[in-house]
């Protein structure tokens, strides 16, 4: 009977120990599938914000070149006032 209670709780060990190890490696894959989404994903953030970075950076030098052009379209507007001033 004794014999019989050991082969039991063996067999129980060791049919533990695959399941154990079966998903000790299941529980690897899925954390290195996941390091690869959360990379990807780290990635797609990393050129977004990249992204964001030049646009702000063409609109704060079109704002430049837009307030550059209004200051020489005032100038030339005094300079054809002053070309085209009626003398007294």
């Amino acid at each position: 009977m004794e014999e019989t209670n050991e082969g039991k709780a063996e067999k129980f060990f060791k049919e533990f120990g695959k399941k154990m190890d079966q998903f000790a490696g299941e529980l690897k894959e899925a954390g290195g599938r996941a390091e690869v989404d959360l990379q990807k994903k780290y990635d797609e953030l990393k050129a977004a914000a990249q992204k964001l970075k030049t646009e702000a950076a063409k609109k704060e030098r079109w704002q430049e070149v837009e307030t550059s052009l209004k200051k020489a379209g005032e100038e030339l507007e005094n300079a054809i006032k002053a070309a085209f001033k009626k003398k007294n």
